[in-house]
């Protein structure tokens, strides 16, 4: 009963309202033109698709694949890459929080921190005028959960992930590091290390805060829209648009 409510819940909350008012107006247009009715009919099955588990999860988990989680951990600091974060928010011990996916990097990082005793460098500014500081948000945090002040380092200007490579390296420099353990989302990786290695770095992938589960079930929910997967599904088709600019990039 529950799986049934959640199915209807689906088609008649955003975005799956949408897929039937289009479905709609496609039956009204072909009853008096075909072809504009057969158009719009192909939009709304790729937008229909779009909004499924069942292609948002195909499409994340064929980035997230591409690095596994090295067994041994070698390296000279452990670089995270930030992922959002809102300012002004109320947190422990100040303002600004990381958001999902950037916590879960930092939550890594800081597990790998007790396992290895290296330094961590958080790399992340502030994108958007009323989003908070990445790095000095990670940085405030990570020494909130007992990490001494002089391991915690802050690249706080980077806009995207691009400069998070240039800058980060320009850091390393400065500190005597050349080995880094690169930790990112599991989605995020490939173009971050395609950008490490443009930056001069070679890198240890470390991926983390995984999208999608392994193995994938099939079940019906997989096949209605919800608006998680319209998320999830941006995210993987830009994370490809952004490894096929890094290629055709000279």
């Amino acid at each position: 009963m529950i799986y049934l409510i959640k199915f209807i819940y689906s088609f008649v909350l955003p975005p799956g309202i949408f897929v039937v008012l289009l479905l709609g107006m496609v039956v009204w247009l072909w009853k008096h033109n075909r072809r504009p009715a057969q158009v719009l009919l192909a939009v709304t099955l790729l937008l229909y698709l779009s909004m499924t588990p069942l292609v948002s999860d195909t499409l994340i988990s064929s980035l997230e694949r591409q690095y596994t989680q090295p067994a041994a951990v070698e390296g000279d600091v452990i670089v995270v890459l930030g992922g959002g974060a809102t300012s002004g928010t109320p947190d422990l011990d100040g303002e600004g929080n990381l958001g999902g996916s950037a916590a879960n990097r930092l939550l890594t990082a800081a597990r790998l921190y007790r396992q290895t005793g290296l330094p961590i460098l958080f790399s992340g500014g502030q994108v958007y005028a009323d989003s908070g500081n990445e790095a000095d948000i990670a940085r405030r945090q990570l020494i909130g959960l007992g990490i001494p002040e002089e391991d915690v380092l802050a690249e706080n200007r980077s806009l995207n992930t691009a400069q998070n490579a240039s800058n980060t390296a320009g850091l390393m420099a400065e500190h005597g590091f050349a080995r880094p353990i690169l930790v990112t989302s599991g989605f995020h990786m490939p173009r971050s290390m395609a950008l490490f290695k443009r930056a001069g770095l070679t890198a240890l992938a470390y991926p983390t805060d995984y999208q999608a589960s392994r193995p994938m079930s099939l079940y019906a929910n997989k096949f209605t829209p919800f608006a998680g997967a319209v998320s999830t599904t941006g995210v993987a088709l830009k994370e490809y648009l952004g490894l096929l600019a890094v290629k055709l990039k000279p």
